[in-house]
C-alpha cells in the first residue's frame, strides 16, 4: 500500500473546520447562540498554553452532548451539501486527486472530532479518516471524546491501529507521506518516508529545513 495522509485545519483547508461547522449551526438555531465564540476562546487559551487538547475538545463536542446520532447526521449532510461547496479550497481536492491517480490510498488524519471531519472526508474524496471520537452512549453523543486524541504521538499510534487492523504495518507501506501545518504533528512527520510542510508554523518551519523536508508555501505545489 501507498498511504498519502493529510491533516485538515490550516493544511488542505485554509480554517478551523470545527468552528465554521458550530458556526453554521449556531445561525441556524441548531445550538444555542454564543456556542461558537466560546469554542474560539478555548482556541485562544490552547495557544496561550493555558487550555489543554481536552480542553479544546470539552468546548467543541459540548454543543453535541444528548443529541441524537441521527441528529447530527442530518446536519453533516446539510453542511456538506451546503456549507462545503463554497468553503473547500479547489487545490485541496486535486491534491488528494493526483495521489489517487497515483494509486494512494488518501486518510485524514485529523485531531478534529469524526463528527466534524466526516463531511470533509466525503466531499475531498478521501478513503479513510483518524480522528478524535466523539463519545457515544446508545443513540445519543455523550459530548466528550472516547479514548485518545488524534494529536502529538496519538496520531502515530492511531494510524498504526488502523494499520493493524488490515493486517498491515508501518514496514509493509510502499510509500508514505504526510502533509501538516503544525509542529504538534511532527511525531507523524517524522514518522513517514516524505513528509510535507504546508504553510507550517515557525517551529516546523525551522524543523523542516534543518532537515531537508519539503516546504509547501500552497497546495498547488505540494
Amino acid at each position: 500500500m501507498r498511504l498519502a495522509l493529510f491533516d485538515l485545519d490550516h493544511t488542505l483547508i485554509p480554517f478551523d473546520s470545527t468552528l465554521v461547522w458550530l458556526r453554521d449551526l449556531v445561525a441556524r438555531g441548531d445550538i444555542e447562540a454564543g456556542r461558537d465564540e466560546a469554542y474560539l476562546d478555548c482556541c485562544r487559551l490552547y495557544v496561550a498554553g493555558v487550555m489543554d487538547v481536552a480542553g479544546t475538545h470539552a468546548c467543541a463536542l459540548a454543543p453535541l452532548a444528548r443529541r441524537r446520532v441521527d441528529e447530527v447526521a442530518a446536519w453533516q449532510i446539510r453542511f456538506e451539501a451546503e456549507v462545503l461547496p463554497a468553503e473547500l479550497p479547489a487545490d485541496a481536492r486535486a491534491l488528494v486527486a493526483r495521489h489517487r491517480e497515483r494509486g494512494d490510498t488518501c486518510c485524514l488524519v485529523t485531531n478534529t472530532s469524526d463528527v466534524v471531519a466526516v463531511p470533509f472526508v466525503r466531499a475531498l474524496g478521501l478513503d479513510a479518516l483518524i480522528a478524535s471520537r466523539a463519545a457515544r452512549a446508545g443513540q445519543q453523543y455523550t459530548g466528550d471524546i472516547d479514548g485518545e486524541p488524534c494529536h502529538g504521538f496519538g496520531k502515530v499510534r492511531l494510524v498504526g491501529h488502523w494499520l493493524a487492523r488490515r493486517g498491515l504495518d508501518w514496514n509493509s507501506l510502499a510509500w508514505s507521506g504526510f502533509y501538516s501545518d503544525s509542529i504538534s504533528d511532527l511525531p507523524l512527520l517524522s514518522y513517514v518516508t516524505e513528509p510535507v510542510a504546508v504553510r507550517p508554523d515557525d517551529r516546523l518551519r525551522a524543523h523542516a529545513l534543518a532537515e531537508g523536508w519539503r516546504i509547501a508555501e500552497t497546495l498547488e505545489v505540494a
